[in-house]
C-alpha cells in the first residue's frame, strides 16, 4: 500500500463555548444577593501546523476528522468554566489548504508555520455580567458560542531544491537512487514511478540538497493527460530543474524533441517556471546509439558515468537560488479575515442574517425573559442590524431569522 499521500480531505471541528451561568448569592444574613454567575470556556480551535517530520497527508487518509474540545459551563459564585484547549494538527511542510471550492486560504511553507482551520467558540457571559443601575437582577445569561466547522481540501506540493523532469522510464529513480539513500521502485517499463520520491544529496561535510524524483511526464500533462497535474504541482516549489532526455536507441522521440515537449508542458501549466535554473543533461548515454548526435552532457547512472560532476553543478545552481531567495527569519501565522454578517432571503421568502457577530448577539440563555429579550434587540441595534435589513428591502411585518431568533421586522415609520 502506497504511504504517500498529496490530496485529501480534512473535517475541522472547533469546540463550542460553555454556556454562562444564571446564579444569585445565596448565603447566610445576605438575603438579597447580587448576581454571581461565572462565564463558560471558551471552545479549542483547530490549528494545522507546520511539521518537518511529517511527510504526507496519509494521516488524513482514513481519519479526515480533527474536532477540538469544548469549554465547560459557568457556575455560580463566578466560577468561570475551563476553556477547551486548541487543537494542534501536524501537516508537511508545502501544504496548500484550499475551501470545497478550490480557494486557497492558507499556504503552508517553512515549519512553524500555522493556520487556525476552525476558531473556537466563545464561552457565554454569566449573569453576572450583566448587572448595570437599570438591571439589579438580571435573570439571564449567555449561551457558549457554537465552534466553528468545516470541510477543508489539502494538497501538498514537495518542498525539494530539485525535481528530476523527463519522460517515463528516463532514469530518474536509478539516478536519485545512486546520488542518495533514496529506495525508489525501479522497473523497465513505464511509469514505475507513481509517487515522489525524495534523496538527500550531501556535497562534502556541509552542504546538502533534497532532490525529488517525480513520476513520468508525457505530452498533453498540463492538460492532466497521464498523472498531469499530480506531477506538476510537485514542480512547482523546486528551486531547480533538471532535464533528463533519453538517449537510447528505444526512445521514442530524440533528444531535441523530449526537450522541446518537456519545456512545453511546464511553460503551459506555469509560465514562470521557464525562468527557474535548469540543467540539461542526457540520460542512459551507455545505451546511447555510438552515432547519435547530443551536445549536452551525458550520464549512465548504472555505471556511475558524469554523476559527480553531475552533483556538484546541481549544488552549485541550488546555492546560487538559496541566495537570491533566502528562507523567512520567523514562522507565519495565518489567521482568517473576521467574518461580519449578511442578509439574504431563506426558500421560504423570510429574511435571514447570517454571521457569527449576529448571532451572537441574540445567543441568550431565555428570550423569553423580556430584560434578555431588551438586550437582545440593543445589540442588533448597535451592530447595525435594522440599517442593513432596511437596505436589503425588508417591509414592514416580514419575519427575520437570526440564530434561534425570529421576530417581525418594525421599520422607522
Amino acid at each position: 500500500m502506497s504511504q504517500f499521500v498529496d490530496e485529501c480531505g480534512l473535517h475541522v471541528k472547533a469546540g463550542d463555548g460553555g454556556a454562562g451561568s444564571v446564579s444569585f448569592r445565596r448565603e447566610a444574613h445576605v438575603p438579597f444577593g447580587g448576581p454571581d454567575g461565572g462565564d463558560g470556556g471558551l471552545g479549542g480551535g483547530v490549528w494545522l501546523v507546520v511539521d518537518r517530520n511529517v511527510s504526507s497527508l496519509i494521516a488524513f487518509k482514513d481519519h479526515p476528522h480533527r474536532a477540538a474540545k469544548g469549554g465547560t459551563h459557568g457556575q455560580g459564585q463566578r466560577k468561570h468554566g475551563k476553556g477547551g484547549g486548541d487543537l494542534l494538527v501536524p501537516v508537511p511542510e508545502g501544504t496548500v489548504v484550499k475551501d470545497q471550492a478550490g480557494v486557497v486560504l492558507a499556504d503552508l511553507v517553512q515549519p512553524g508555520d500555522r493556520w487556525l482551520a476552525a476558531d473556537g467558540g466563545r464561552g457565554g457571559r454569566g449573569n453576572a455580567r450583566f448587572l448595570s443601575n437599570r438591571r439589579r437582577a438580571p435573570a439571564f445569561a449567555e449561551q457558549g458560542e457554537i465552534g466553528e466547522e468545516h470541510w477543508l481540501r489539502l494538497e501538498l506540493k514537495l518542498m525539494a531544491d530539485v525535481a528530476l523532469v523527463g519522460f517515463p522510464s528516463v532514469g530518474k529513480s536509478t539516478l536519485i537512487a545512486t546520488i542518495s539513500a533514496a529506495k525508489p521502485k525501479i522497473a523497465d517499463y513505464p511509469f514505475t514511478t507513481l509517487e515522489p520520491n525524495l534523496g538527500v544529496v550531501r556535497v562534502g561535510e556541509d552542504s546538502e540538497f533534497v532532490v525529488a524524483d517525480l513520476p513520468g511526464l508525457i505530452e498533453g500533462a498540463s492538460e492532466g493527460r497521464g498523472l498531469g497535474h499530480q506531477f506538476l504541482r510537485h514542480v512547482e516549489r523546486a528551486r531547480v530543474l533538471v532535464v533528463m532526455l533519453d538517449l537510447a536507441s528505444v526512445a521514442e522521440h530524440p533528444p531535441a524533441e523530449q526537450e522541446r515537449i518537456l519545456l512545453n508542458e511546464l511553460g503551459q501549466y506555469q509560465p514562470d517556471l521557464l525562468d527557474r535554473p535548469r540543467i540539461v543533461l542526457g540520460s542512459r548515454a551507455d545505451l546511447a546509439d555510438p552515432a547519435l548526435e547530443f551536445s549536452g552532457e551525458r550520464i549512465a547512472a548504472v555505471t556511475g558515468r558524469g554523476i559527480r560532476p553531475l552533483v556538484l553543478a546541481m549544488a552549485q545552481q541550488v546555492q546560487q537560488a538559496r541566495q537570491q531567495l533566502p528562507e523567512p527569519d520567523a514562522f507565519v501565522v495565518h489567521r482568517p479575515a473576521a467574518e461580519g454578517y449578511r442578509v439574504q432571503r431563506d426558500i421560504s421568502g423570510d429574511w435571514e442574517v447570517i454571521g457569527r457577530q449576529a448571532e451572537r448577539a441574540v445567543a441568550l440563555s431565555d428570550l423569553t425573559n423580556v430584560e434578555a429579550l431588551d438586550e437582545a434587540h440593543r445589540r442588533l441595534k448597535a451592530i447595525g442590524i435594522d440599517k442593513a435589513l432596511a437596505r436589503a428591502g425588508a417591509k414592514h411585518g416580514e419575519t427575520v431569522h437570526i440564530g434561534r431568533l425570529a421576530f417581525d421586522y418594525e421599520d422607522d415609520s
